[in-house]
């Protein structure tokens, strides 16, 4: 898919209108869920989105193909989030609150309830890392992006994102660690 992702930036890069609203609906959808997740609200996202694709189009011919297509907007959407945030002096993410509504209910109402409050203590735990740490757990793990695309994304080496996601790994683990109940202690325990 890369290479023919591409030739239609090849030809947007030329001109051609038609190359250009192809690579919109083929990324419209993964950059919005990337500042979706970020901003926290469908509005912010849609302007966040827009913007983004602006600033694709106006430097599209500078795109030198040295990453793949989806860091490079992946990295102009993290750029355009981090703008919008310091312009905005936007204060933490949404609240355990709003999370809880994300998780879609496809098991039954006990797993859901269980996978929800799992759910809900991860989300909290990410929100709460240094942000240049969740930002980089974002890509990676919830945009799916390789080790390498978020590097390029972030403007980073790939030794510093492995670093980032062992250390929010670590950080998540030892997080989970401490709210244990004291119950499933022993219940672990004795198994």
């Amino acid at each position: 898919m890369e290479a023919s992702i591409q030739n239609v930036v090849a030809a947007a890069q030329s001109g051609d209108e038609r190359a250009a609203n192809r690579l919109i609906s083929e990324f419209y959808p993964r950059i919005y869920a990337f500042v979706r997740r970020l901003a926290g609200s469908d509005q912010d996202a849609e302007d966040l989105t827009q913007q983004t694709f602006t600033r694709v189009w106006k430097s599209l011919r500078n795109y030198s193909g040295a990453s793949s297509v989806s860091s490079w907007m992946h990295g102009i959407a993290h750029h355009v989030y981090v703008d919008w945030r310091r312009a905005d002096r936007r204060g933490e993410p949404q609240t355990d609150e709003w999370w809880q509504t994300q998780v879609a209910p496809e098991p039954g109402p006990a797993e859901v309830a269980a996978i929800a409050e799992v759910a809900r203590g991860l989300y909290a735990a990410v929100d709460r890392l240094q942000p240049e740490v969740r930002i980089t757990i974002h890509l990676h793990y919830y945009q799916g992006l390789t080790l390498k695309d978020t590097a390029d994304a972030l403007g980073v080496a790939t030794s510093t994102v492995k670093y980032r996601l062992r250390a929010a790994l670590d950080e998540l683990q030892s997080s989970f660690d401490r709210v244990q109940s004291p119950s499933s202690k022993l219940q672990s325990h004795r198994s």
